[in-house]
């Protein structure tokens, strides 16, 4: 992932194809290191290719991947030939709790690594 997002600063940087150098360059000034295989693999992958199509076609397949939690609402219909609407479930919501917030010593009430 590191390789890509250094392809793509290389490209927002104004380099309309960057090399393995350049890409190599990018991750060295932030102190990653470069693995050669992947970005030759990258720059073979993206040979000839716009990049805002590469991105385009992605968006596209993550559209079909399930991203949802499964937990969703059922809802009866009738059948038929029963000759009325089947009548409505009752829903009886239960009050949230609100959970306490615990106090912490972090920065900004968060970790990264959690």
């Amino acid at each position: 992932m590191k390789v890509v997002a250094a392809y793509l600063l290389c490209l927002l940087g104004g380099n309309a194809s960057p090399s393995a150098k350049d890409i190599e360059a990018v991750l060295g000034s932030v102190g990653a290191e470069a693995d050669s295989a992947r970005v030759r693999l990258l720059l073979k992958e993206l040979e000839g290719k716009d990049i805002l199509e590469v991105i385009a076609a992605g968006k596209e397949k993550f559209a079909s991947v399930p991203s949802g939690g499964g937990g969703g609402v059922v809802v009866a219909s009738a059948s038929a030939g029963s000759g009325g609407a089947a009548p409505a479930a009752e829903v009886k919501e239960e009050p949230k709790k609100e959970e306490e917030k615990e106090e912490s010593d972090d920065d900004m009430g968060f970790s990264l690594f959690d």
